[in-house]
């Protein structure tokens, strides 16, 4: 028993301080994903070796108080992004425009069960819907909306990062984007509501750290960094949606919310948890959704399965009267961090990815 506590705790310990070193290799990356079940384990080990290793050494107690600091740092980091943080949501502003409702969703390149999500469509009736992953076939299956969602950007692509945009709203533009490599599409679409009230919305996809994707988060982190600056230029509301490939905690993220100097809904409202769809406990939030202090969330949540790896990720919300409501949920780069972020865009723009043209499952 001794012997595996110091070997669970090791691994605790290791896995909690890798993702605190500044580099981007998915070997240090990775461990920021599953922040809350690597918690939930160090707390465990503590526990169980607290109880039953009955010699308390010098070795054990420092062990068990790195194990502590280890909980307390991941606590920190966590807090933030639950109930327990203490902000108050703000559901009284007065509105300026009406209800918006979107559904974000990767559908998984793979995933053939096309009717599921036609389904939770039909039910829900959202204004705008994104999906990504959405190969031809994928495609094919979504022209059964069209009829009801006449604005639309199609880019089918088979290398997994295909992306649709549908929305039965009117629209004043529709562009592509390209910030990192010309494999990896980003939508923009300048969106028209009643009372002359405008806004943009942005849709991205980035490519994950990984041992099975790219061996870096320099394009992922370049690309999430680069849309942050074009989101800084962007006059009035802004709402930005997809799968991030990335949690709201780790840090190319918080770079990303104070470089567009938007505003992250699930602090002080919980984690949202998004992927992996089929294993609730290894769950974590990487389909991720930035807001302007223009905008009100209203509702913001997790939808039932469809076939995907990933849950759809739903938001409802509305333009305020004010601009000034929410700002005092902005936060800033400072002169560090803005050098931080040119150098991983330029990274990001080096880097060549190594995806194929036709992604195999």
């Amino acid at each position: 028993m001794m012997l595996a506590f110091y070997i669970f705790s090791g691994i605790c310990i290791l896995t909690s301080l890798l993702p605190l070193l500044p580099n981007q290799h998915w070997v240090f990356r990775v461990w920021e994903f599953g922040r809350i079940q690597l918690m939930i384990i160090q707390l465990l080990t503590l526990i169980a070796g607290t109880l039953l290793v009955s010699e308390k050494s010098t070795l054990f107690l420092i062990t068990a108080l790195l194990l502590v600091s280890v909980i307390i740092h991941n606590l920190i980091v966590l807090i933030p992004y639950t109930s327990l943080y203490g902000k108050k949501q703000k559901s009284d502003i007065p509105k300026a425009s009406q209800s918006v409702s979107i559904i974000s969703v990767n559908v998984y390149q793979f995933n053939k069960k096309y009717d599921k999500l036609l389904q939770l469509v039909k039910e829900v009736k959202p204004d705008i819907l994104l999906t990504m992953e959405s190969n031809q076939a994928w495609e094919d299956a979504l022209s059964a909306i069209e009829s009801d969602y006449p604005n639309y950007k199609k880019v089918a692509l088979e290398n997994t990062y295909g992306m649709h945009f549908y929305t039965k709203l009117p629209v004043k533009s529709l562009k592509l984007h390209h910030f990192i490599s010309d494999d990896l599409p980003s939508i923009e679409a300048r969106i028209c509501l009643e009372n002359d009230m405008r806004f943009t919305f942005f849709g991205i996809h980035p490519p994950p750290p990984s041992p099975t994707e790219e061996d870096t988060s320099r394009e992922r982190d370049g690309e999430l960094l680069a849309l942050g600056k074009k989101i800084l230029d962007t006059e009035g509301p802004v709402i930005v949606l997809g799968d991030f490939n990335n949690v709201a905690w780790a840090k190319s993220s918080i770079l990303f919310r104070k470089t567009s100097k938007l505003i992250d809904p699930r602090i002080g409202r919980g984690f949202v948890s998004t992927y992996h769809a089929k294993y609730k406990l290894l769950r974590f939030p990487i389909d991720l959704c930035f807001h302007s202090p223009h905008i009100v969330i209203q509702d913001f949540k997790t939808l039932r399965y469809v076939g995907s790896d990933h849950l759809p990720l739903y938001c409802n919300f509305y333009i305020s009267e004010k601009d000034d409501v929410l700002k005092e949920d902005l936060d800033s780069l400072d002169k560090e961090e803005e050098e931080e972020v040119e150098d991983m865009i330029e990274k990001g723009e080096a880097e060549k990815g190594s995806r194929p043209e036709v992604a195999s499952e």
